[in-house]
């Protein structure tokens, strides 16, 4: 099943979360995102019937294999264009912001040829 925009938005922020927090909660992946209690909450409900987190009886969201892997893309996605952008001038808010909004768009076939010219202009690993 293909996830939506949001979706990818919600396990990114996730995985984000759970590099530095032992637990992530609903209240911080709203608190990250700006976003209302009740729309994080539709939110991960929507993400735990289509099997991407867990949410434990304490309240404690886990990402799924699958989830996983999403929010991987997504950060390393995120991460290499931010890069790219600042690299060629662009300041780092701007760069983060269209960042966000190319991450989900951009085909694996581009973003690959991207990261591939980055990791060659650079001489150096980019995130994988």
């Amino acid at each position: 099943m293909a996830i939506h925009e949001s979706g990818q938005m919600y396990l990114e922020t996730i995985y984000i979360l759970s590099k530095t927090k032992s637990l992530v909660r609903a209240i911080d992946v709203g608190e990250h995102l700006g976003y209302s209690k009740p729309s994080v909450s539709r939110a991960l409900s929507i993400l735990k019937k289509d099997g991407y987190v867990l949410v434990d009886s304490d309240g404690a969201i886990k990402l799924t294999k699958t989830g996983l892997e999403i929010a991987q893309t997504m950060y390393t996605r995120h991460t290499v264009l931010s890069e790219m952008l600042m690299r060629l001038g662009v300041d780092e808010k701007t760069a983060t912001e269209d960042a966000c909004r190319i991450e989900h768009v951009i085909s694996a076939a581009s973003f690959s040829a991207i990261q591939q010219h980055v990791k060659q202009s650079l001489g150096k690993k980019v995130e994988e």
